[in-house]
């Protein structure tokens, strides 16, 4: 379907879905989720993976500073925790410094799970920017870093 056309539908206001910056960023984010469950071992998701990533950074933290240091709200980090614990790659003890505080950190299976993914994730990025020249894709990281 034609510009125009778009135009002529939509009572000529100019609004073109393809030109939407929520619409462009779900289709780039598919094709990187889609990358991401092809190339990334162990079947996690992109929230596991940076959960995983964020405690092998970082250390042992709490499920409050663990989402928020990835952009999760608590019921989203809540149930991305469990399932790791579940699968036995997280696992959650008292924090030796305030024992009315639990700290979730990576099992051994976890930290050789996160060490292994995280050359496929590296592989997704180069991927998902491939068409993009090397200035090109400094700018869109940066602009995104700028509006998130």
């Amino acid at each position: 379907m034609s510009r125009d056309n778009v135009d002529g539908a939509n009572g000529g206001h100019g609004y073109v879905l393809d030109d939407q910056i929520g619409f462009l960023l779900r289709r780039a984010y598919q094709r990187n989720s889609t990358l991401f469950a092809a190339l990334v071992p162990g079947k996690l998701t992109a929230m596991q993976f940076a959960v995983l990533f964020r405690l092998a950074e970082n250390g042992p933290a709490s499920q409050n500073l663990l989402g928020r240091s990835v952009a999760m709200d608590a019921a989203t980090t809540k149930g991305v925790v469990d399932r790791l614990i579940v699968r036995s790659l997280l696992q959650v003890g008292p924090d030796p410094d305030d024992r009315r505080r639990h700290l979730v950190s990576l099992t051994p299976a976890g930290t050789t799970l996160i060490d292994k993914a995280v050359a496929a994730a590296v592989e997704v990025s180069e991927t998902t920017l491939a068409p993009l020249r090397e200035k090109e894709r400094e700018t869109l990281l940066r602009l995104l870093r700028k509006i998130s």
